[in-house]
C-alpha cells in the first residue's frame, strides 16, 4: 500500500476526491450549504438587478387592516360572497381562493351562486396529517371551474424551495389558475391599433402532468419579496376603494396575510415570514414567465464533480504550494461567478457547495500527497547529503521523479571512498560498545566533512565510507563536473587534517588512532533508487565505483610521496590540476580491467585562497 501510494499520480488523487465528494452529495451533506448558497445568491440578484414579479397576478390579502374591519377569523362565507359580486364588474380572467371549504355552512347556496356566475373560480383542495385530501363542499366544488392542491413541503430550515405542481394527477392551485387563465385569454380577443384581424393573447407556458401519475416538482425561483407582487386589502376591495380596472384579465389570488395565520418561509422572508398565499403567486409567475429554476440532478452532478476534481489536480500537479493555494481561490471564485451568472441570467441552478467542497478536498488531497512525497523522497535523500541539498532535490523533484519513483540516470560523478587502515586488529583489542562509540565518532567526522562540501554519503560498509559528489542531477556542463571533483577532493583533504585533533582526542581517552586512506575517481555511472518496498535506498552503480574501492586499497602500497593518503585517477585529475597538485604515481592494472590506469597522490593545494570562504555549491 506504501509503494502504490507513493507512485500515485496526481489524477488518481482527483478521481478519489472526486468520488468521495459524489458520495456526500448523494448522503445529502452538501445540502445546507447548497441552501445556503440559495438563499445569498436570491437576495445578490434582487440587490444587483432588481428583477419584478408578473403583472398579471394580484393577490387580495386577508390582512390586519380586515381583521380589524370584519373581526375573526375564520369569516362567514358570506364575505367571499360578497368579494366575488364586487369582483364580477372587473371581469378578472381567473380566481383563486387560498382557502380551505371543508364544512357546509348556511351561506353555501349564495357563495355558489357567486362562484357559478364568475366561471374562473378555483377553490383549494387541502390535506390531512395522513396526506389524504380533504374534499372541498359538494356544492361549492360543483360550482367553480376547477381546484387545486396547496400541499407543500419545505426544506430542513423551514424555507420553501420545490413545489409540487402536480401530485399524481391532481394539479396544484397554481396550475389550475392557470388553466383557467388559459381559457379566459384564447377566448378574448382584442383588435390592434391598424388592424382588422384580431390576435390571441399570450397563452402560459404550463407542464403538462408525468403521464406516470408520479409527483412532478418544480424548483421555486424567488426573485424578490413577495409584497412586492401586486397586493389589496379585502376590506378595501369589497368596500370599493380599489378601481375595478385593476383587477381586468388579471389573476386573482385570495388569501389570508395577516401575521400567524399562514406563514411562508422564503429566502427573503425567514423573520419574520410571509403569507402562503405568496406561494402560489410565484409558481405562477415562474410559469407565466417561463423562468422556473432548473437545475443541475443526476449522472451530470457526479460528472462535473469528477471533471472539477481532475482538473484541479492535473493543473496542480506540479505547482508550488502557495502558487497552488491561489489556484484553488481563484477557481473557487471562478464557481461562484459562474454559478450566479447561470443563476441570475439563465435560471439555471448548479451545485455550487460541493464543487467547492470538491475543490478544497482536491487541494488538500494534493497536499497530504506531496507532503507524503516529500517525506518519503527526504527519507531516501536526507541523511545522506545537506539540507540545502534536500530543499534542492524537492524545487527540481520532477526531473528526478517519474511516476512517484526515483527514475535511473546516466550520469558523471566524482566517487570518493576513504577506509581505516588496521581496522580489522583493532577491532579484535577493543571492547564491542568501546568499539561502537570509537567508530560512530569517526564516522560523525567523515559523514561532516563530505555533507559540508555538498557530497552525499552513499553507504556505510562498516568501517568504510563510500561517498558520491555530482547525484542526483546529471550534470550537463564540464565546468559542473570539474567542480564536484574538486569538492570531492577538498573532501578528503578536510578529512585528513581533522583525523589530528581527533586522534589527539583518541589518545587523551586511551582509544585507539585513526588512519585512512581515500580513493578518488571520475567516471560514469547509474544512479536510482535499490531495494523494495520494505527497504530503500539510493545509490550509484557502475565501474567507477569499484575502481575508487580500489584505489583506496592502493594507499597500503603508496607510503611515501602521499602525505594526504590521497589516490585519484587521471579522470579525476583533469578536473582539478589547476587547483590541486599531484605526482604520479605508476601504472597499475586494476583489478577487472584490462588496460593501465594512471594513478596519482595528491601532494596538497596549489593556491589556499582559493578555497578560504569558497562553499560547495549542488
Amino acid at each position: 500500500m506504501r509503494q502504490y501510494l507513493k507512485t500515485a499520480h496526481p489524477l488518481l488523487i482527483g478521481g478519489i476526491v472526486g468520488l468521495l465528494t459524489i458520495v456526500l452529495w448523494r448522503l445529502g451533506i452538501w445540502q445546507p450549504l447548497e441552501y445556503l448558497a440559495y438563499n445569498q445568491m436570491a437576495l445578490l440578484r434582487q440587490r444587483l438587478f432588481r428583477p419584478v414579479w408578473s403583472e398579471a397576478i394580484t393577490v387580495i390579502a386577508i390582512d390586519e387592516a380586515s381583521l380589524q374591519q370584519y373581526g375573526q377569523f375564520p369569516w362567514p362565507r358570506r364575505r367571499y360572497t360578497q368579494l366575488l359580486q364586487q369582483l364580477a364588474p372587473a371581469l378578472p380572467a381567473a380566481v383563486g381562493f387560498d382557502l380551505l371549504f371543508a364544512e357546509p355552512t348556511a351561506d353555501d347556496p349564495a357563495l355558489a351562486e357567486a362562484i357559478a356566475l364568475s366561471g374562473n373560480v378555483v377553490l383549494a383542495v387541502g390535506g390531512d396529517y395522513n396526506g389524504q385530501p380533504i374534499a372541498i363542499v359538494p356544492q361549492l366544488a360543483e360550482a367553480a371551474a376547477s381546484s387545486g392542491h396547496i400541499y407543500n413541503r419545505s426544506d430542513l430550515d423551514a424555507i420553501t424551495r420545490r413545489f409540487a405542481l402536480y401530485l399524481g394527477q391532481y394539479p396544484s392551485l397554481g396550475v389550475s389558475l392557470l388553466q383557467v387563465y388559459q381559457q379566459s385569454l384564447e377566448n378574448t380577443v382584442t383588435l390592434p391599433p391598424q388592424a382588422g384581424n384580431p390576435i390571441q393573447a399570450t397563452v402560459p407556458n404550463i407542464p403538462p402532468p408525468l403521464a406516470s401519475g408520479d409527483d412532478y416538482w418544480m424548483w421555486m425561483n424567488w426573485i424578490g419579496p413577495a409584497q412586492t407582487i401586486a397586493t389589496y386589502s379585502f376590506a378595501d376591495v369589497v368596500s370599493g376603494k380599489v378601481a375595478p380596472n385593476t383587477f381586468r384579465n388579471k389573476i386573482v389570488l385570495i388569501g389570508p396575510t395577516a401575521t400567524g395565520l399562514d406563514p411562508l418561509y422564503t429566502p427573503f422572508h425567514q423573520n419574520p415570514p410571509t403569507a402562503g398565499v405568496y406561494l402560489h403567486a410565484a409558481v405562477m409567475d415562474n410559469l407565466l414567465q417561463q423562468r422556473r429554476l432548473h437545475r443541475l440532478e443526476g449522472p451530470l452532478v457526479a460528472l462535473e464533480l469528477v471533471t472539477i476534481a481532475l482538473l484541479l489536480a492535473w493543473g496542480c500537479r506540479q505547482q508550488a504550494p502557495r502558487r497552488r493555494l491561489w489556484v484553488v481561490l481563484a477557481a473557487i471564485g471562478g464557481t461562484w461567478i459562474v454559478t450566479f451568472l447561470l443563476f441570475a441570467g439563465a435560471n439555471l441552478w448548479l451545485p455550487i457547495a460541493a464543487p467547492i467542497g470538491t475543490l478544497l478536498f482536491t487541494w488538500m488531497g494534493l497536499q497530504l500527497w506531496e507532503q507524503y512525497e516529500r517525506q518519503w523522497l527526504f527519507s531516501l535523500f536526507s541523511k545522506y547529503i545537506s539540507p540545502e541539498m534536500t530543499d534542492l532535490i524537492w524545487q527540481r523533484r520532477s526531473e528526478l521523479l517519474q511516476s512517484g519513483q526515483v527514475q535511473a540516470q546516466e550520469m558523471v560523478v566524482t566517487v570518493l571512498f576513504l577506509d581505516i587502515r588496521g581496522f580489522t586488529s583493532i577491532a579484535e583489542n577493543i571492547a564491542p560498545r568501546l568499539l561502537l562509540d570509537w567508530l560512530n565518532t569517526y564516522l560523525e567526522m567523515m559523514t561532516d566533512c563530505i555533507m559540508d562540501h555538498g557530497g552525499m554519503v552513499d553507504k556505510y560498509i562498516g568501517d568504510a565510507v563510500m561517498a558520491v559528489f555530482g547525484v542526483p542531477f546529471p550534470r550537463t556542463q564540464s565546468v559542473e563536473i570539474q567542480r564536484d571533483a574538486r569538492q570531492a577532493i577538498e573532501a578528503a583533504i578536510s578529512i585528513h587534517e581533522r583525523l589530528g585533533p581527533l586522534n589527539e582526542m583518541f589518545q587523551k581517552q586511551g582509544k585507539p588512532q585513526v588512519e585512512v586512506g581515500i580513493g578518488v575517481h571520475t567516471g560514469l555511472v547509474v544512479a536510482g533508487s535499490l531495494g523494495g518496498e520494505r527497504r530503500l535506498n539510493y545509490s550509484v552503480l557502475g565501474d567507477t565505483v569499484n575502481i575508487a574501492a580500489r584505489l583506496e586499497a592502493m594507499n597500503k602500497e603508496v607510503a611515501v610521496g602521499n602525505p594526504y593518503n590521497i589516490l585519484v585517477t587521471g579522470e579525476t585529475l583533469t578536473c582539478i590540476h589547476d587547483y590541486y597538485i599531484a605526482r604520479p604515481v605508476n601504472n597499475f592494472k586494476l583489478r577487472g580491467r584490462e588496460q593501465a590506469t594512471l594513478v596519482f597522490a595528491i601532494l596538497g593545494r596549489r593556491h589556499l585562497s582559493q578555497f578560504q570562504g569558497a562553499k560547495p555549491q549542488p
